[in-house]
C-alpha cells in the first residue's frame, strides 16, 4: 500500500539528528562559513552517533541504513548548513565504489577505516579538463608488473586536504574515452600523492575543497576497485545512488529558508502591516512552500527505488535536477523577502544563496541531468 509515512524508528532517527544539527551546526554555521573552516569537532560527533557513511553495512561496522534513511540525514543536517552537510556526506560518496564494486578485502580494510574512527574519504574524478565530460580524464594508469602508476591531477575534491584515501579515475588510453577508465583505492600517505591548493569558493565555505596531485603513485593491484572500462560504469552507477542526496540537502536548505523567512515575514512591517500580510510575499512564501514538498517527494521516491532494487538513474536525476534548480530559486525568493537586510552578512539567507548555487553543479550539472533523463525517455519512455 503506498505510504507517505517513515517508521516510528525513522522518526526517531529524524528529531535525533535535528537537534544535533540544531545544537551543533547551527551555532557555528556562520562562522565556518566566514572563516572558511570546517568543524572537525562536529564531525566526531556526527561520527559518533553514526552519521558518517551510515550506508556502510553493519558488517563493516557501519549503520547499514538504508538509502531513504540516509536522505532523511542529509536533510537535516543541510538545515543546518550545505558545507558541514556536503563534507558530512562525502564519506557516503567515497564509500559507494566500494559498495557497488569492491571485493571483500577492499570492503573491510577501507569500509572499516571509515567505521573505525572519525576519518575521511574522498571520491576523485573531476579534472582541469574533464568536469561534465567525465571520459575526457587524462590521469593516466600505466601498469608495471602487478602494480600501476598514477600521474595526474584531480581538482575539486570534497575533503581532498583530509582523506586518508581516495577513490581515484585514471584512464590507460585518453583516446579510448570511456573505455579505457580504471578506478583505484589510493591511500593518502603514497608516496608521490600531495595535496595542491585549497579552493576559495561562492558558497559552502565550511567545507574543503582542494586540488590532488599523483606523481608517480604506485598503487598495488589489490587497490584495483575497477578494470578498463569499468570504472567509468562504475563512476556512473555511483552517482545514480548518491544524486538523491544532493535532493536531500536542497529540501533542508529551501526548508531552512522558509523558515527563516516566515520569521521575517511575520515580525517586519511596512505600509503598517507585518510583509506576510501582503500578497506579493505570500505567494513567494508558497511557491517555496510548494517546491520543498515536490523536491521531497522526488527524493523519497528515488531513495525508495534504490532500497527496492529497482533502476532508478533517471529518477535520481529528477530529484537532483528539480532539487538543485528549486533550491536555487528559494534561496534568492528568501532574500527578496528580508528586501535589503537579505543581502546583508547578518542574516543568513545571503549565505543560504551563495550555498545554494553549487547544488545546481556539482554530481553532475542540472543541464547534465537533464541530458541523463531525455536519453533514458527516448529510449525507454517515461
Amino acid at each position: 500500500m503506498l505510504s507517505f509515512s517513515v517508521t516510528e524508528e525513522q522518526a526517531q532517527l529524524v528529531s535525533a539528528v535535528r537537534r544535533f544539527t540544531k545544537e551543533r551546526i547551527v551555532p557555528v554555521a556562520a562562522a565556518c562559513d566566514e572563516e572558511e573552516s570546517f568543524p572537525h569537532d562536529v564531525y566526531k560527533e556526527a561520527f559518533e552517533l553514526g552519521l558518517v557513511a551510515p550506508v556502510i553495512p553493519a558488517e563493516y561496522g557501519g549503520m547499514g541504513a538504508n538509502e531513504l534513511d540516509h536522505v532523511l540525514i542529509a536533510e537535516e543536517l543541510a538545515y543546518g548548513c550545505t558545507g558541514i552537510q556536503t563534507s558530512i556526506g562525502c564519506s557516503t560518496l567515497a564509500a559507494m565504489p566500494l559498495l557497488l564494486g569492491g571485493n571483500e578485502e577492499q570492503k573491510k580494510k577501507y569500509l572499516g577505516q571509515l567505521t573505525g574512527e572519525a576519518s575521511y574519504a574522498s571520491y576523485a574524478i573531476t579534472e582541469p579538463g574533464a568536469g561534465s565530460d567525465a571520459a575526457a580524464i587524462v590521469t593516466r594508469a600505466v601498469q608495471h608488473g602487478d602494480d600501476w602508476v598514477l600521474n595526474g591531477q584531480k581538482i575539486y575534491i570534497t575533503n581532498g586536504s583530509w582523506a586518508s584515501w581516495y577513490v581515484v579515475f585514471a584512464t590507460v588510453d585518453p583516446s579510448r574515452r570511456h573505455k579505457g577508465i580504471m578506478a583505484f583505492i589510493v591511500d593518502r600517505d603514497t608516496p608521490g600523492v600531495s595535496v595542491g591548493k585549497k579552493e576559495k569558493k561562492l558558497g559552502q565555505r565550511a567545507s574543503d575543497t582542494a586540488t590532488i596531485i599523483f606523481e608517480d603513485v604506485k598503487v598495488p593491484k589489490a587497490n584495483v576497485l575497477a578494470g578498463e572500462g569499468d570504472g567509468f560504469k562504475l563512476a556512473m552507477k555511483t552517482f545514480d545512488r548518491t544524486r538523491p542526496d544532493i535532493g536531500a540537502a536542497a529540501c533542508g536548505l529551501m526548508r531552512r529558508a522558509l523558515d527563516e523567512s516566515l520569521g521575517y515575514a511575520r515580525e517586519r512591517k511596512t505600509f503598517g502591516v507585518p510583509i506576510g500580510q501582503h500578497q506579493m510575499v505570500q505567494r513567494m512564501l508558497a511557491d517555496m512552500a510548494i517546491s520543498y514538498e515536490a523536491t521531497r517527494l522526488l527524493v523519497h521516491k528515488a531513495a525508495w527505488m534504490i532500497d527496492e532494487g529497482h533502476t532508478s538513474a533517471a529518477v535520481a536525476s529528477y530529484s537532483k535536477a528539480f532539487g538543485a534548480d528549486s533550491a536555487m530559486q528559494v534561496a534568492v525568493d528568501a532574500v527578496q523577502v528580508f528586501g535589503g537586510a537579505g543581502f546583508m552578512r547578518e542574516y543568513p539567507v545571503e549565505k543560504l544563496m551563495r550555498d545554494a548555487k553549487i547544488l545546481q553543479i556539482y554530481e553532475g550539472t542540472s543541464q547534465i541531468q537533464r541530458m541523463v533523463i531525455a536519453r533514458r525517455l527516448l529510449a525507454e519512455g517515461l
